[in-house]
């Protein structure tokens, strides 16, 4: 099976999978079946926590979950994927950061719903995930969103997507202890088939920009080095912490809001501080470049944005220095073997690239970067098609 018939290859569980295991686990059928997506983010990197653009898009791999109500106060939660029994936990002893499991996630987002005042009083949960782990594509913000939306509906709480994925951050942020930012989970919650959603971090704002590679003779591959990350980790804290110091210097609330067309004179107002300047020119210059595809996919240049994604792979590897070896050689294999761009994608740290090229270069490119991997000495990568797919929604 080539890339092309791969990109749905083990990434959907169905209805009846879940509602079979939740019957099992639970001993009566579930109320619903709910699905959430992972994301590819076109390009937009650690702008989100800047109040900056974004332009991420769902990929067909999801998190599905099987879920019905509870009023005694108990959260009981399975994963298909971790196994063992059922996790039971009360409610009312939901605290942050008391969870260092994958429990976390969808606990989380039931503190985050009660904290926000909604009366959630209980959940038995079974949950199925084909998002990679570790790989830059939100299975987390899959996780918390499918867990969400359920509970939305169940419940009758009324929110709208933009509110479920604020909670859904809110989670993270507080209850896990990663300082994400608000794309993944906007993402899972609101993205639509066949379009990249164009994302205002600051306000929410949302445009979906048509993306139909294969109807222009175009594919976007996902190259999964298979190098873990974990938001969680310090690094990722470091590098917020040093654009909210850069803001600071600066005297404005986000760096958003410096203008790219004044980032020399910013810069210089910075001084010696080079790890501050790295950092701010990164998401200044990184928010044109959203801008930038934006237009240039209204403008039916899709090929054109290719240089500006190679663009943003350099700024993240030089100036926000989240990029590893691996994730370098997909880039530079790629482009050598005739891909018209590629960046990572995600967290940084490891996770995955992101290779657009021709559709009759798919296998090329593709067999380069997995010989380039052996050759290094490096674990296989997986490689498949990033095909616009839906947000979160009720399958049953």
């Amino acid at each position: 099976m080539g890339v092309r018939t791969a990109h749905l290859r083990g990434a959907v569980v169905g209805a009846e999978q879940v509602t079979g295991r939740f019957t099992e686990l639970y001993g009566a059928a579930p109320e619903g079946v709910w699905a959430a997506p992972g994301r590819v983010n076109l390009i937009g990197e650690h702008t989100d926590y800047n109040d900056g653009f974004v332009m991420p898009f769902a990929l067909p791999h999801q998190a599905t979950a099987a879920v019905s109500r509870r009023t005694d106060g108990v959260l009981r939660l399975h994963s298909r994927d971790i196994g063992g029994e059922a996790v039971e936990l009360t409610l009312d002893a939901l605290a942050p950061q008391s969870d260092k499991e994958w429990t976390a996630y969808p606990a989380g987002v039931v503190w985050a719903l009660r904290e926000a005042g909604h009366p959630v009083t209980g959940a038995d949960i079974h949950l199925a995930s084909t998002v990679p782990t570790g790989a830059g594509l939100s299975s987390s913000a899959a996780l918390e969103v499918v867990v969400a939306l359920a509970l939305n509906d169940l419940y009758g709480l009324g929110l709208q997507r933009r509110q479920l994925a604020r909670l859904c951050q809110r989670a993270e942020n507080v209850y896990v202890g990663a300082p994400t930012g608000i794309m993944d989970q906007t993402a899972s919650a609101c993205c639509e088939q066949g379009h990249a959603l164009f994302l205002d971090t600051r306000d929410l704002s949302q445009r979906q920009i048509p993306f139909d590679l294969a109807a222009e003779g175009l594919r976007l591959l996902v190259v999964d080095t298979q190098v873990k990350h974990a938001h969680s980790g310090g690094e990722y804290g470091k590098r917020r912490a040093g654009c909210e110091k850069g803001a600071a210097l600066l005297g404005v609330d986000a760096l958003r809001d410096i203008p790219y067309a004044g980032l020399d004179a910013a810069l210089a107002r910075l001084g010696d501080d080079e790890e501050v300047v790295r950092l701010v020119r990164h998401v200044v210059t990184e928010d044109e470049r959203v801008e930038r595809t934006v237009a240039l996919l209204h403008s039916g240049e899709t090929r054109a944005i290719g240089p500006v994604l190679t663009e943003g792979h350099a700024s993240l590897r030089d100036d926000f220095r989240i990029s590893c070896p691996e994730l370098d050689l997909v880039v530079d294999t790629a482009l050598a073997a005739g891909a018209l761009g590629a960046r990572m994608t995600g967290g940084g740290f490891g996770g995955s690239a992101i290779v657009l090229g021709e559709a009759a270069d798919v296998d090329t490119v593709t067999k380069a970067v997995r010989e380039a991997f052996a050759g290094a000495g490096f674990t296989a990568p997986r490689v498949f098609e990033a095909v616009p797919a839906a947000g979160a929604r009720r399958l049953a």
